[in-house]
């Protein structure tokens, strides 16, 4: 009889464990800041169905109280305070300093670029034919955006800006010709800022590889863990493609790449881990195209 209530309480005790460790473990993210600001939208839904392919901690999300700008945000992970996730391009430097989850968010399609202009100057860069016709005219980036040291390293002249919101104002004054922005992001951009004059040049599309990653702390590798296995089972049962091609697949056929101008750059910052050969994990051309 006491060997037996000896074992319930043992049970008892188990199971009380459990409940405690089942709790949710908060995992704050960068809150942008940005009203009317869609680009954290997508990560989120992914980053979400990662955890729930994982199933095996139960994690919450949370934004930050205050508005963190990307460069502030990833210094923040480093440091391991405020945030335990973030998300950007990948670049040697931001691998050495933070713990990559080698898994392209957008699928690469953060390398192709195409270009917000004013629309007085709509057909602005209708005659770029390559890389030489290119510097001719000079580009707007967030100053301390890899994209801006990768259009640099190609020639490419570029104005570096520190706040995003006033790249569109900036634009709008003529201080520079055009903004790149990535397919998935532009879009949702020209809407919000067309009051300003700005649309989407019809002509041109700049491509270089490169890859946007969650990004955790270099110490916390059990979260690290559990976002792999998550999106390595998305990118398995296809659930990642389909979230992806739900978001971005009309998007992608407004932009009627395979009709655009390409100009390719060299990307010198991508670090050499990134994996490349692993085809299913890149976008291309057709891939969310109805029965594809």
């Amino acid at each position: 009889m006491a060997i037996d209530q000896g074992i319930r309480l043992l049970i008892l005790l188990c199971l009380c464990g459990a409940g405690w460790s089942a709790r949710a473990e908060t995992v704050p993210y960068p809150w942008s800041g940005s009203v009317g600001d869609t680009r954290d939208v997508y990560p989120l839904k992914l980053l979400q169905l990662a955890l729930d392919k994982a199933g095996t901690t139960q994690y919450s999300l949370r934004p930050t109280d205050i508005p963190m700008l990307q460069g502030r945000a990833l210094a923040e992970l480093a440091h391991g305070s405020r945030i335990r996730v973030g998300w950007g391009m990948t670049s040697i430097e931001r691998e050495s300093a933070l713990l990559p989850i080698r898994v392209p968010i957008f699928k690469g399609l953060v390398g192709w670029r195409l270009a917000l202009v004013r629309k007085d100057r709509t057909d602005s860069l209708a005659a770029v034919q390559d890389l030489t016709s290119l510097r001719r005219f000079v580009a707007g980036q967030g100053h301390d955006w890899p994209d801006t040291e990768i259009m640099r390293s190609n020639g490419v002249r570029v104005v570096g800006v520190p706040l995003y919101d006033s790249l569109f104002r900036m634009l709008a004054s003529a201080r520079f010709d055009y903004f790149p922005r990535s397919v998935p992001e532009i879009w949702a951009e020209a809407e919000q800022y067309r009051k300003l004059g700005i649309v989407i040049d019809p002509h041109l599309l700049v491509r270089y590889p490169t890859a946007f990653y969650f990004f955790v702390n270099k110490n916390d590798t059990a979260l690290a863990d559990t976002l792999r296995s998550g999106l390595e089972q998305a990118v398995a049962d296809g659930s990642f493609d389909r979230l992806f091609c739900a978001h971005y697949g009309q998007l992608i056929a407004q932009a009627r790449l395979e009709h655009r101008q390409v100009v390719e750059l060299n990307n010198p910052i991508l670090p050499p881990e990134t994996p490349l050969a692993r085809k299913e994990l890149w976008f291309r051309i057709g891939m969310c195209a109805t029965g594809k």
